[in-house]
């Protein structure tokens, strides 16, 4: 069965890492800007990290036979330092006519400070006027809850906005049911440290449906893996879930989200 990862940090990953990923039978990995383990002192080492995103990246997947799409923003860690954060975002649109670029992300909030909020009204600003997909992540641990209603308010407030083309990344049991109730699709990550495990995961896709629901591993610098989103379809299968429920899931609901984009090349199929 074919997978796409819609949410993968690769410029973290080896190249052992791409083989595993072919092998699982995964064919696209989706990968959001985010924050390398560090804080970049300047709008220059951003312009590089574009450049690898748009550029080398795709080249290393195309190695595997695996489609590499990206998106583009300052994180909301980094998003802290104001001056940087709009040095960066000044930067974004030269990179946003790049063959594999979906949209603006990851953006979000980290701590939920009035500068990472700042910030991450103006990446939706900017999203809106270049008629991007937007991908946002939620903060970590005890401050997902109120971030992801912060992130919600904003959004709703903003009546450009289509929830058909906004995906709120890192959902738990906690806070799936206000992305969803606000017609936003909602990301699942299976990040067993700081977020879910396999069988949390299959738990929500079961207590939730699977309506406008993609799942991932976000598998980066950190104790992460590639592998636990094959885990994570295998535990789906081995509660009694047909393979086309599970395509639907962890192939065809990415092709729906980012297909939205013309660039995404894969479209939802079924099993004959």
């Amino acid at each position: 069965m074919q997978l796409i990862e819609p949410h993968i940090h690769m410029v973290s990953r080896t190249i052992d890492d791409y083989e595993y990923l072919a092998r699982a039978g995964i064919v696209a990995v989706s990968e959001p800007a985010f924050w390398a383990g560090f804080d970049r002192c300047s709008a220059d080492a951003f312009r590089s990290y574009f450049h690898q995103l748009t550029d080398f990246e795709p080249r290393r997947a195309a190695q595997y036979g695996i489609q590499h799409y990206t998106w583009l923003c300052i994180n909301p860690k980094e998003a802290e330092d104001l001056h940087l954060a709009r040095e960066v975002m000044k930067l974004i649109p030269e990179f946003l006519t790049a063959a594999n670029v979906l949209g603006i992300g990851e953006i979000g909030l980290n701590k939920n400070t009035r500068n990472e909020l700042a910030i991450f009204q103006e990446h939706v600003d900017l999203a809106i006027r270049h008629d991007q997909l937007i991908l946002i992540h939620t903060p970590h641990l005890v401050d997902k809850f109120k971030g992801t209603k912060m992130i919600i308010e904003v959004l709703k407030s903003d009546k450009r906005i289509n929830p058909d083309r906004v995906l709120i990344d890192h959902c738990e049991e906690h806070t799936i049911g206000l992305v969803r109730d606000a017609g936003f699709w909602a990301g699942l990550t299976v990040y067993p440290v700081t977020k879910c495990t396999p069988l949390r995961a299959a738990d929500i896709l079961e207590t939730h449906g699977t309506h406008r629901i993609c799942v991932n591993s976000a598998a980066d610098w950190g104790k992460s893996h590639p592998s636990l989103l094959l885990d994570t379809m295998l535990e789906f299968l081995r509660r009694g879930h047909s393979q086309q429920e599970t395509l639907d899931v962890f192939y065809n609901n990415p092709c729906r989200f980012m297909g939205q984009n013309p660039r995404f090349k894969l479209k939802p199929n079924a099993i004959g």
